[in-house]
């Protein structure tokens, strides 16, 4: 994406109802606490610039043990209300100018990366957007006893993180006249129209003790694997290369048994390596006569389908190109787009970018291409 997107989590609370000993966000889920994984989530995405959390000042300690290594910018503390503590996040985020903010809670520790996904696509056209999730169940007014049924037609549980326009939402928060119980209601105060996207039942927010036997439950069932792959070819002689699937004119072409798309097979082989199910070359042995000049996308597409066939989704795949000539960035997002398309993937979980080894070894001195790629892939 074009615009810089910031992330700000709320954890400022003090989570008395989930009991404990401490705020709920301190508390361990499996081997992590709460308030970690709410940020490793939101940090896991490859669009999302940096990250702002606002806690209470009393939770320093718990703050620092929590957020070791993460790359989070300087902490601020909350106010008396979340609405308070949001602000003052926002002005926090303010000095690093952001075009849009995603604000989420620090209870909702087990946030999927697809809900992340379909808030900032809804941004693309809307000042603001919120996941949620129709209610299913029968409603009913009452007190001690039912009284009267509720018609649950258009009603929706909010979920979060809540994305707006920085500077709309950062307006809201300055103006606003009345307390509001999240975001979207204070946004709508001052007629910011937000848009429903699909959230998810795994982004539930931690309340009761009970709530920490499930997170952990949905953590223990969800596989993550990351492989790697790297591979090289020589120059030889053509008109262009195929890299990412797409032909480059060049004054060489690239010499394999196969099309010899450097960058698809780094790929491939990263997302074999993940399924530990070995490399291109046991899958396609070049000893083939049947694989020679062979259209690489056959290659990943197979990588793809045994991601499939055993339940893994490919969350992302970013690949690097080594080389001196040709230039690869003017092509980058057509060899995105081409990838996504082969996988199956949206062009937002695929990464291509390029660097040169300073006229250092073979690619230095033009010899060849070398590529390295990482694939992600979770089964939930």
């Amino acid at each position: 994406m074009d615009q810089k997107i910031s992330g700000l989590i709320v954890a400022a609370g003090r989570g008395v109802r989930a009991g404990g000993g401490i705020p709920k966000q301190y508390r361990m889920i499996a081997g992590k606490t709460v308030l970690r994984r709410a940020a490793e989530a939101l940090l896991a995405h490859p669009d999302i610039s940096n990250l702002q959390i606002v806690i209470h000042p009393d939770d320093s300690d718990l703050y620092t043990d929590a957020t070791k290594d993460l790359p989070v910018l300087p902490v601020v503390w909350g106010g008396k209300t979340r609405s308070d503590s949001v602000l003052l996040g926002l002005k926090a985020l303010e000095k690093s100018s952001p075009d849009t903010v995603l604000i989420h809670d620090a209870a909702r520790s087990n946030l999927p990366i697809e809900v992340i996904d379909n808030v900032l696509n809804a941004l693309q056209s809307s000042q603001g957007a919120v996941p949620c999730l129709a209610v299913i169940d029968a409603l009913w007014r009452g007190g001690r006893h039912v009284e009267t049924p509720e018609s649950r037609q258009n009603l929706w549980r909010a979920q979060t993180p809540q994305g707006f326009d920085f500077k709309t939402i950062l307006n809201a928060h300055q103006t606003a006249t009345r307390p509001a119980d999240d975001d979207v209601a204070l946004a709508r105060q001052t007629g910011i129209k937000v848009t429903i996207v699909e959230g998810s039942e795994r982004n539930f927010k931690i309340t009761t003790p009970a709530d920490f036997a499930r997170a952990e439950k949905e953590l223990k069932h969800m596989d993550i694997r990351t492989g790697n792959g790297f591979d090289v070819h020589a120059f030889g002689a053509g008109e262009f290369v195929t890299l990412c699937g797409i032909q480059i004119p060049h004054s060489h072409g690239l010499s394999g048994h196969s099309d010899a798309d450097v960058a698809m097979h780094a790929v491939t082989d990263a997302i074999f390596g993940a399924l530990c199910e070995g490399d291109i070359g046991q899958w396609f042995p070049p000893s083939e006569a049947k694989w020679k000049g062979a259209d690489s996308a056959i290659f990943l597409k197979k990588a793809v389908q045994r991601a499939d066939e055993r339940e893994f989704a490919i969350t992302h795949i970013d690949c690097t190109i080594i080389c001196e000539t040709p230039k690869i960035g003017p092509h980058a997002t057509v060899m995105r787009a081409k990838m996504a398309e082969i996988a199956g993937l949206t062009i937002d979980r695929i990464s291509v970018k390029a660097t040169t080894s300073e006229k250092l070894g073979f690619t230095g001195r033009n010899e060849g291409i070398a590529a390295m790629a990482t694939a992600t892939l979770v089964k939930s």
